[in-house]
């Protein structure tokens, strides 16, 4: 018999512990997991991706919850199946098999035990939630923080990648010293080298004297590398020796410096999919991912919406909104694309806009102060909607989606669905199309 507790492992966690398990395919393919929460799913970022075109991007979700491993269908299209019955949330026998869509896979535990610690705490720095998702989080940066390792936090625009590096080096040794930003994707390619490095006077046109780097400036303190995925290829080189030695090169400079800092690094790419597309440096993704820390987009967390909505209505000093039962599950329900960010914005929105002191759900729209650009999509003209009530990084992401989608979409109709003539005549590689293809769900 299987047994599984929960027990204190000190003033502040708790520890889950279960027995690691396994996926396994009708090709008899098997995936072993000691996480306690995954994702399955067609989307490419799935932790166990389905290639079956009936089955969805997020079709469940399998999760240790204390009592038992319990699988919940995530209103997918075609349903998910445990001997012949589809479920919306049941605990899984073991063995057992599961039918995704027409996809069946074999359910089973190991003998091996996995402990987990749950922070008790709804918080950490800036960071809020009360999901068994978030106090995992917290429990792992509250022991991160006190370590001086790299750490490469994933996650989705609007998640909260910064707050955890402020969270990190807030509670670390390094508290006092300087917490240093920089953001990979809002230098120019040319200037990246100088603005990570410094340079010297006469370095180049324009470099009317010395400056100071960002990897110089937070010398003692911790350096957040926003956006790494978007370091230029030729760069990463220098970064990586960086990270290894604690030296670096200003440019135009002979003489190399020395910096002692800790880096956090974070990105919404998939890295290592950009290491498979030769995009991103296998050697620089190891040194920076000694710890990764993924961050579940809001949608995947909706028990912790209440918690932010009544932190964001203090915020905006309106603690006098009600907030009806109706309105916090509709809000639970919605999909976030911009994930706790766009909630903030809705919150200070509706509440600016609230009638008898209520917040309302009819302000979740996009605003009206939104446009659309005309553009022509292999010869046919298409329209782009453009949300600027979003903050910018999640209207660029949001508007890049819709034109990847309607591109590849035409370029395929027009190949007949031959994947490898739509990667030639797009000028990409016939695997990074297929990513792609998974991610849009094309």
């Amino acid at each position: 018999m299987t047994t599984h507790e929960t027990q204190v492992v000190d003033s502040g966690t708790d520890a889950l512990t279960f027995q690691r398990y396994q996926l396994t395919t009708a090709g008899g393919v098997s995936t072993v997991f000691d996480k306690r929460l995954i994702y399955v799913g067609t989307a490419p970022d799935s932790d166990f991706v389905i290639d079956d075109p009936t089955a969805s991007r997020a079709h469940a979700r399998l999760e240790f919850d204390g009592q038992g491993y319990i699988l919940r269908d995530l209103a997918s299209k075609n349903g998910t199946w445990i001997g012949g019955v589809r479920i919306r949330e049941a605990y899984l026998p073991t063995p057992c098999t599961v039918r995704f869509g027409r996809t069946e896979v074999a359910f089973d535990v190991l003998g091996e035990q996995v402990e987990v610690e749950l922070s008790r705490a709804n918080s950490f720095g800036s960071l809020l939630g009360e999901s068994t998702e978030m106090r995992e989080i917290f429990a792992l940066l509250a022991k991160v923080a006190r370590s001086d390792v790299s750490v490469l936090v994933q996650g989705e625009s609007g998640t909260g990648k910064e707050l955890v590096a402020e969270a990190i080096q807030s509670h670390s040794a390094r508290r006092a010293a300087p917490f240093v930003i920089f953001d990979c994707s809002a230098v120019p390619p040319d200037l990246a080298e100088s603005e990570l490095f410094g340079h010297v006077k006469g370095a180049f046109t324009g470099a009317v004297g010395n400056r100071v780097g960002v990897f110089e400036a937070a010398h003692k303190g911790t350096l957040f590398l926003d956006e790494i995925g978007e370091l230029p290829l030729e760069l990463q080189p220098k970064l990586l020796r960086a990270l290894e030695k604690g030296e670096f090169k200003p440019v135009g400079d002979n003489q190399r410096k020395v910096a002692d800092v800790r880096v956090i690094a974070a990105t919404n790419r998939n890295l290592t999919q950009e290491v498979r597309d030769g995009n991103f440096r296998e050697d620089l993704y190891y040194r920076l991912a000694v710890i990764k820390v993924s961050l579940p987009p809001l949608r995947k967390r909706p028990d912790d919406i209440p918690l932010l909505v009544q932190r964001f209505l203090r915020m905006s000093g309106s603690t006098d909104v009600q907030v009806s039962w109706e309105t916090m599950d509709r809000l639970k329900a919605h999909p976030w694309q911009g994930n706790v960010r766009e909630l903030k914005n809705y919150v200070e929105r509706a509440v600016v806009l609230a009638e008898h002191g209520r917040l309302e759900t009819r302000h979740l729209s996009a605003s009206p102060d939104s446009g659309a650009i005309r553009a022509s999509l292999n010869g046919s003209e298409a329209t782009l909607t453009v949300d600027f009530d979003l903050p910018f990084k999640d209207a660029k992401a949001r508007l890049t989606d819709t034109f990847e989608s309607r591109y590849w979409g035409r370029l395929l109709q027009r190949t007949g669905g031959n994947i490898s003539e739509a990667a030639r005549r797009g000028g990409i590689h016939r695997k990074s199309l297929e990513y792609l293809l998974k991610k849009l769900d094309l």
